[in-house]
């Protein structure tokens, strides 16, 4: 009997062999499923696979991923994050890429240190096995509507902003990422899979789909890869916050000011009030890209918005 999802196991691998077949290759490696695959996968067909997993000494990442390089019988080298070196990076891929959002410096500095660390050129990636094979929790439990809102929420995100910055950091550094689960190949494949076997209805059957490849190419050791968010699970939020704590700030306070720093070019007026607001992430990040062009931060343009409104005592003439 043939495999279920064979056609969608074939275009995974076909994507990891046309990228990285005849090469030395980096994993961006979490010790999770998703990355656990692709480099289970490149092994085959690379030249050379190597495992790089950033976090810092006590990180839960850097522990799984530690044991799962000993089962795959690949090398695997710890990216170390601490508080000493945390500000740096941060500030280097504030400039490499012109991010400013807390959220994505947080999720996507493992990615800037590995490319940053790896000798390799081309670096597999697990990025998108979370939107297309339902990996969230949040999508647990949900309202068919609601449901749908927060996939295609998810997917957006992806494509529009957490892709367009890490293919930044891979320029930066002069690497070529290899994404398996968002190429349109495997994405069109998805499509053909009925959404009820995709939607997780706990959280043990999330993901189930690619956990059935995994099964199917002889690596049902992957299956049971607990796996965190790449912010919690290397270390970095909890780093970032004690730094923020430290300088007497907020996180977001001190994300900004780490911006006004390194954007500006001059040292930060470390504001001491700090404005929240949610705003439409892909209008966010068009106004950040273009803030960077002009050689202004988003802490000033929110102060220059706020100076308008009390001088003129009125938000409609804006």
């Amino acid at each position: 009997m043939s495999f279920r999802y064979g056609k969608l196991e074939d275009s995974i691998i076909a994507v990891i062999r046309n990228g990285i077949e005849g090469k030395d290759v980096g994993v961006a490696f979490s010790g999770g499923l998703d990355s656990g695959l692709t480099a289970a996968i490149a092994k085959e067909y690379a030249d050379s696979v190597t495992l790089y997993t950033c976090g810092t000494n006590s990180a839960y990442d850097v522990s799984v991923a530690k044991v799962l390089s000993e089962d795959l019988g690949l090398p695997w080298v710890h990216v170390q994050i601490s508080k000493e070196n945390m500000e740096k990076h941060l500030k280097d891929m504030i400039v490499a890429t012109g991010t400013s959002d807390p959220f994505t410096l947080s999720y996507e500095l493992p990615l800037f240190c590995v490319c940053m660390a790896s000798e390799e050129r081309y670096i597999l990636t697990g990025q998108g096995a979370d939107e297309y094979f339902m990996g969230c929790a949040k999508f647990i439990g949900q309202s068919d509507n609601d449901y749908e809102i927060l996939r295609n929420a998810a997917v957006e995100r992806l494509l529009d902003i957490s892709i367009p910055c890490e293919k930044r950091i891979a320029e930066h550094f002069g690497k070529t990422l290899v994404y398996p689960y968002t190429d349109p190949s495997v994405v069109s494949e998805i499509g053909n899979i009925d959404p009820d076997e995709l939607r997780p209805t706990d959280m043990d059957s999330r993901k189930s789909v690619l956990k059935e490849i995994a099964v199917d190419l002889g690596y049902p050791i992957l299956l049971n890869r607990k796996k965190k968010s790449s912010q919690y699970g290397s270390g970095t939020t909890d780093l970032i916050r004690g730094l923020a704590s430290r300088n007497g700030m907020k996180y977001n306070e001190y994300i900004e000011s780490l911006c006004d720093e390194a954007l500006c070019g001059i040292a930060s007026r470390r504001r001491t009030a700090a404005v929240y607001a949610r705003v439409d992430p892909i209008l966010k990040a068009e106004a950040e890209r273009i803030l960077q062009e002009q050689g202004s931060s988003p802490s000033e343009a929110v102060e220059m918005l706020y100076r308008r409104i009390v001088e003129d005592n009125d938000l409609n003439h804006l």
